[in-house]
């Protein structure tokens, strides 16, 4: 039997990994990594980092794959999700029978927490239900950038009573959603925020949550989202990518 543990790393920062992720990385022989290419390559180092400050006196090692292409506009967003996930799976499948001996440990490390917005866990779950694969798999849950967001910025992600919806810039392109008064937004590659900048709105965003390179903003939505557009045009320039993430909610007749 083979063993797959996914943890949870947070946002970026070493010193929001749990104690439980430190116990469970120091478990792992073989880490396996997806990486992405030279621009994302610090998202590597990061992971490194983390392995290098918290295992022991136990010897590992990190085998590395390129991530498969996404399409970034499809015409059929479910169906290309798939298509991805099919191909990470085989991905993981190939480090797994080539890299992982039997009864060994094999680690996943999972950005933010693995349970949200991450496809780790499905694809991991999936190989473990096909015919004959003795793998075995535990998940280890992380600080996530909404976390983070909610303490950087000093706030509760909900209002007394109230509930918080958490949806993507995709979905939030289809209308404010009715019944919510707070909305955190992931994945928003196309500054969605934007198509609610004449409303009585404050935003709560931040990029990069987590590391060294942390930009906040905060306030009222028609006042700020030309300076989120700004921050986010400059830091895509300098880096390469962004991962960012808000919180929208409608002002209070008290604010």
């Amino acid at each position: 039997m083979k063993t797959i543990l996914i943890i949870g790393i947070g946002p970026g920062d070493p010193r929001q990994v749990t104690v439980e992720a430190v116990e469970a990385l120091n478990r792992v022989d073989v880490f396996f990594v997806l990486e992405k290419g030279s621009l994302k390559r610090d998202m590597v180092a990061l992971r490194l980092e983390i392995l290098r400050r918290y295992i022991e006196d136990h010897p590992y090692r990190v085998v590395e794959a390129r991530s498969p292409p996404r399409e970034r506009a499809p015409a059929d967003y479910a169906a290309c999700v798939d298509d991805l996930n099919r191909d990470k799976q085989a991905a993981f499948q190939r480090m797994i029978d080539s890299e992982l001996g039997e009864g060994q440990c094999g680690g996943i490390l999972a950005w933010g927490d693995p349970a949200l917005y991450d496809s780790t866990i499905r694809n991991v779950e999936a190989l473990a239900r096909k015919p004959g694969q003795a793998l075995r798999y535990e998940v280890i849950p992380g600080i996530s950038s909404l976390q983070i967001l909610a303490a950087r910025h000093r706030i509760t992600l909900n209002r007394i009573g109230q509930p918080v919806l958490i949806t993507t810039g995709r979905r939030l392109k289809e209308g404010w959603p009715d019944g919510a008064d707070s909305v955190v937004v992931m994945l928003d590659g196309e500054e969605t925020y934007n198509r609610f900048a004449d409303q009585e709105v404050e935003i709560f965003w931040g990029a990069y949550l987590g590391t060294s390179d942390e930009i906040l903003v905060a306030g009222r939505l028609k006042e700020a989202a030309a300076k989120i557009n700004r921050l986010r045009r400059d830091a895509r320039a300098a880096h390469g990518w962004i991962m960012d993430t808000y919180l929208m909610r409608r002002v209070s007749r008290s604010s």
